[in-house]
């Protein structure tokens, strides 16, 4: 009898002994109890810190340089395409002063015909130099002047003596006092030297041309409207 309950002390201790074991075998910390790492639907069997495992690619992505970059770079924005704007209406109007001057060379008087002629020669030359700079800066250029122009060189075609004198006169004077403010703030603005230098050699050419429109008007007996005062440059109000 002795023998007999020995042996079952041993079964029973025996099973009691069975589920640590394997508990202990399916810990990898050898411990008995919940494991320090959860498992989840995602990524099973790979805890995020063991020692020199490799985190998952693909996991968290950065925005790349180039895709910042076309956004545009810092500096794009600003004056440089305010000089750019000028260009182009520079040309335009270039273009229209060359063909106003040429018909104003066909119809106007002795000395409007001069007048007109100097522009047309200036005015060509001073667009082929703009068209340079505008090159170097990556401007497209108007190949012809702007509506208003046109509507205005239409009206001109359509009149003849005195009348077209006084309105060709009249309407280039007002636009050569628009371009010398423009050209004048534009000297003192531009961020390309190489625009800056042509803005002011064209800024010395139509206070020529003005001085020329003003003594054939007197000379054809025609009187010019008042020039309109110059805009006050804008002031920054102090906080």
């Amino acid at each position: 009898m002795n023998t007999k309950r020995m042996w079952i002390a041993v079964v029973a201790g025996a099973g009691m002994l069975l589920p640590l074991t394997l508990a202990a075998q399916m810990d990898p910390n050898g411990s008995v109890g919940p494991t320090p790492y959860p498992q989840s639907p995602q990524g099973m069997n790979q805890p995020s810190n063991q020692p020199g495992s490799t985190p998952p690619t693909g996991a968290q992505t950065t925005p790349s340089g180039s895709m910042r970059d076309s956004l545009g770079a810092p500096g794009e924005t600003g004056q440089k395409m305010l000089d750019k704007q000028f260009v182009r209406a520079a040309v335009a109007d270039g273009i229209s002063d060359v063909k106003l001057g040429t018909l104003a060379v066909e119809k106007g008087g002795p000395d409007v015909k001069e007048a007109a002629q100097k522009m047309v020669d200036d005015h060509t030359m001073m667009n082929k130099d703009m068209e340079t700079v505008a090159d170097a800066m990556g401007v497209m250029l108007p190949k012809k002047m702007s509506k208003e122009d046109q509507a205005e060189y239409e009206k001109l075609s359509g009149l003849s003596g005195k009348d077209f004198d006084t309105e060709y006169l009249t309407y280039t004077a007002k636009a050569h006092w628009v371009a010398v403010h423009k050209f004048y703030m534009e000297s003192s603005a531009a961020a390309d030297p190489e625009l800056q230098t042509e803005v002011v050699k064209c800024l010395m050419t139509m206070r020529q041309h003005l001085g020329l429109i003003s003594k054939a008007a007197t000379a054809e007996g025609i009187v010019l409207p008042p020039r309109p005062p110059r805009t006050p440059p804008a002031t920054t109000a102090k906080k």
